[in-house]
């Protein structure tokens, strides 16, 4: 009973931040314009601290761990293919729209439930995996978007053209311009200055009750008219399948710290990511279906997440299915 009361201390907070969040965004009738600064915030300022943070104090060789890196991102592509083929399935043949499905079953919320819940469970050993499958997640998956997109004939743009935007953004992204910091510093062993570490500090730390309160607020603003009929697959894809298929890929590839294999489950097993509903708001497809994956995969995260969770705290989820020694 112990063990329950205190898994549920570790997730509430967070689950009560999005549901303060639902509730306000129902109940307070504010202009949503106003959300701008609140994303702006987060995306620019107060995550890019919190990834510089988790990086700037690490080994350089726990930042180049391949293996892991190549196991955590090919889960994630394999859960990408198959929620687009379940997309085209259900939109018959709908090639945009399948694409927004691929990342609703394969795109957690990575960024801003990830870090605080994952270091919260396991700890500052977490860390490294955390940053290494957030960075390289977003790495697949903002490139196979807007290719695919261009593909699909919703951008009418060339071959070469699409590339260099890829690359651009990915260049200038603020995560990964704070995760390049993060490696020099780390690579210099780096100390800011007393008033400039605080202040990091404190911007880090404002990174997942924003993020999670803003969740909220999105989801109770664009509220889900009807139940899309792939949305259950594609978030059984999401919740349940990709955390295992993280474990049987690690497993199969190498031997890893429990604590890395458990933090890539876990940052598996997270709800979508509110990126989403951006991503189909930019190219206007599928809002409706990602408003849709968001809610439904957050409510059943509540379940599915807290049932991982439980496993790995208890003893009862193995971190190699395949033990070599």
């Amino acid at each position: 009973m112990g063990s329950i009361l205190s898994l549920l201390d570790l997730v509430l907070p967070f689950f009560g931040v999005i549901a303060l969040g639902y509730f306000c965004g129902r109940r307070i009738k504010l202009p949503v314009a106003g959300l701008a600064w609140m994303q702006f915030f987060l995306i620019y300022v107060s995550l890019p601290m919190l990834f510089y943070r988790l990086i700037a104090d690490k080994p350089l060789s726990e930042l180049t761990n391949w293996p892991f890196v190549f196991g955590t991102t090919l889960s994630t592509y394999c859960v990408f293919a198959l929620s687009f083929a379940i997309g085209l399935f259900f939109t018959r043949g709908n090639l945009p729209q399948a694409v927004m499905q691929g990342v609703a079953g394969a795109y957690s919320n990575i960024g801003y439930m990830g870090p605080p819940l994952i270091l919260a469970a396991l700890g500052p050993a977490a860390s490294a995996p955390v940053v290494l499958i957030f960075v390289f997640d977003n790495l697949l998956l903002f490139s196979l978007i807007p290719f695919l997109m261009a593909l699909a004939g919703v951008e009418k743009k060339s071959f070469g053209q699409t590339a260099r935007e890829v690359a651009w953004k990915v260049a200038t992204h603020p995560f990964n311009i704070a995760t390049v910091l993060g490696v020099a510093a780390a690579f210099m062993k780096l100390q800011l200055p007393s008033a400039l570490d605080k202040m990091t500090l404190w911007l880090s730390g404002a990174a997942a009750p924003c993020a999670l309160f803003l969740l909220g607020v999105t989801v109770a603003i664009r509220p889900m008219e009807k139940m899309p009929p792939e949305v259950p697959a594609l978030m059984f894809v999401k919740l349940v399948m990709h955390p295992l298929l993280i474990l049987l890929l690690l497993s199969l590839i190498g031997d890893f710290p429990p604590a890395w294999v458990f933090a890539a489950m876990i940052m598996a097993a997270l709800p979508p990511a509110l990126n989403i509903f951006v991503i189909s708001t930019q190219y206007g497809v599928g809002v409706e279906r990602a408003s849709a994956s968001i809610l439904v995969g957050t409510i059943a995260s509540m379940v599915t997440l807290t049932m991982f969770l439980w496993l790995i705290r208890e003893g009862h989820m193995p971190h190699d299915l395949f033990p070599r020694g």
